[in-house]
């Protein structure tokens, strides 16, 4: 088992509430796409979807020291995977229901909605990703200084 895999079964171990399915298929998408030198922060697991009855679209989440990747096996045959970088991220909303939580990450091009997530992990999947994002972006010239 790789880094990726660990952290997620760790999050599940800690966070049994959240839904998750095929952690170590879903890991292995992770890990097969680390770029030389990436290195795996935090990892979590989640649903890509909006929908609180969809409970087969689970994705393992991954910070990494270079970008957000999210992974998930497909049942049969391929796999999808989606990275966000710094540049790309815009902003991030934490929602609390009854039972679960979501994650809305904003990126330029897309809204990335991460739902059926145990309560207890919002607050710190939010710490993780804004403290990541807020260091991230500074290395990233601003518009403003391109106006100047």
């Amino acid at each position: 088992m790789g880094k990726v895999c660990n952290q997620a079964l760790k999050f599940m171990e800690k966070y049994p509430t959240s839904i998750g399915w095929r952690i170590r298929k879903n890991a292995s998408i992770v890990e097969r796409h680390l770029n030389p030198g990436e290195e795996p922060l935090y990892t979590f697991v989640a649903q890509k979807n909006d929908n609180p009855f969809d409970i087969v679209s689970t994705a393992v989440v991954c910070l990494t020291n270079k970008r957000i990747l999210i992974g998930r096996k497909r049942v049969v045959i391929g796999y999808f995977l989606d990275s966000i970088t710094p540049d790309m991220f815009n902003d991030l909303k934490v929602k609390s229901g009854i039972i679960w939580g979501k994650i809305h990450i904003d990126t330029i091009k897309e809204f990335i909605t991460l739902s059926n997530i145990s309560k207890g992990a919002l607050s710190e999947i939010e710490t993780n990703i804004s403290a990541y994002m807020m260091e991230a972006k500074k290395l990233y010239p601003s518009f403003d200084s391109h106006e100047k």
